[in-house]
């Protein structure tokens, strides 16, 4: 069986899709998976036992362009895929697979694209509560999953492999010691400081690490970039050189094998949480007004810090450096004694290879 799929435009949801190909290699053995994503995932997806290849979307993520979707789809005529599966719940992410004349387009109805997919499911939200069991729901007959409580458990949770000579060589690469452990810090989030635990609470967090032994790494991108360096300057002068800022200095490869590294990581609900989450890292995962009941960190070493409850639509924070009061209140000390507590547990090593 070819198998192709339609994957999402957003870290997270990405990784999350990684279940789906494992329960679809679990059900068919010998199927052929190849997901068709944004030229970024390709770190990801190369990570991912299961996935085939990677075949990269030109198109971005608000194009409808349907003539160049055309032409993707008549492409891939000569790949002869079964079946199609499509994430992604807009209109235009379904055009591919039509038109490349996929027998059969498995989906959830999304933007009414009955026509474009011909095995349409109807998403109950209540009886799928988790992105990923949506997905994995997408992997078994119509009629076989009505619930979550009908999905084969446990569910087959996101992991990466990465290997130990690339973590060397990584490490050695941006010249990492290795007298210290590494704490990973992702201090960035996707819609801006409102989702983010506030850098002088990351300071606190690093400063009391860093007596204790260990040294700290700051993970994101380049917009990232200003806030890890907020942290370092809050720190005292004499543990600065023991913080890195990496932020906006790796690839999105390189920071998937540094997070392997790791002895633990701490995260706002940001792409890099589920990324850490899937490496096995042990993992305090710190929310806001953002919602853990959609899509936590899928892992039995993650923990969850929040406060609040409910889902908060909002993209300013409550002081005057944008942060929430909600994440305002988490305080480092509750945060180190999460750590304290994983730290503590036998630890299982990110999937290598």
């Amino acid at each position: 069986m070819k198998i192709l799929v339609i994957g999402p435009s957003w870290v997270g949801d990405m990784m999350m899709s990684q279940s789906l190909y494992r329960t679809l290699k679990a059900e068919h053995p010998e199927a052929v998976i190849d997901v068709m994503a944004p030229a970024w995932c390709r770190p990801l997806l190369s990570r991912m036992p299961e996935v085939n290849q990677a075949l990269a979307m030109p198109l971005g993520h608000g194009a409808l362009a349907i003539a160049e979707r055309r032409r993707i789809g008549k492409s891939l005529h000569a790949s002869h895929y079964d079946r199609a599966y499509v994430l992604p719940n807009s209109f235009k992410s379904a055009l591919v697979p039509f038109f490349a004349g996929i027998k059969r387009r498995i989906g959830w109805r999304g933007e009414m694209r009955y026509g474009l997919l011909n095995d349409v499911r109807v998403l109950d939200k209540a009886a799928f509560p988790l992105m990923v069991e949506r997905y994995v729901a997408l992997g078994y007959e119509k009629n076989r999953i009505v619930s979550a409580r009908d999905l084969p458990q446990p569910l087959l949770w996101p992991q990466l492999q990465v290997g130990d000579q690339e973590m060397l060589e990584t490490a050695g690469l941006f010249a990492l010691s290795a007298e210290r452990p590494i704490i990973g810090f992702c201090p960035g989030a996707e819609f801006g400081p409102a989702k983010r635990w506030p850098h002088y609470h990351y300071a606190a967090l690093a400063q009391q690490l860093i007596v204790d032994g260990y040294q700290i790494m700051l993970f994101g991108s380049a917009k990232d970039r200003d806030t890890g360096e907020e942290i370092i300057a809050s720190l005292d002068a004499d543990v600065r050189a023991h913080c890195r800022n990496l932020a906006g200095e790796t690839q999105l490869e390189q920071a998937v094998i540094l997070l392997a590294t790791c002895a633990a990581v701490v995260t706002n609900d940001s792409g890099l949480m589920h990324i850490a989450a899937a490496l096995n890292r042990p993992l305090v995962a710190l929310y806001g007004p953002s919602s853990p009941d959609f899509t936590p960190p899928l892992s039995k070493q993650a923990h969850i810090i929040r406060l609040i409850t409910g889902y908060h639509k909002v993209r300013k924070g409550d002081d005057a450096q944008g942060y929430h009061q909600s994440l305002i209140d988490i305080q480092p000390s509750r945060v180190l004694e999460e750590l304290h507590a994983l730290l503590r547990k036998p630890q299982e090593k990110a999937c290598t290879s």
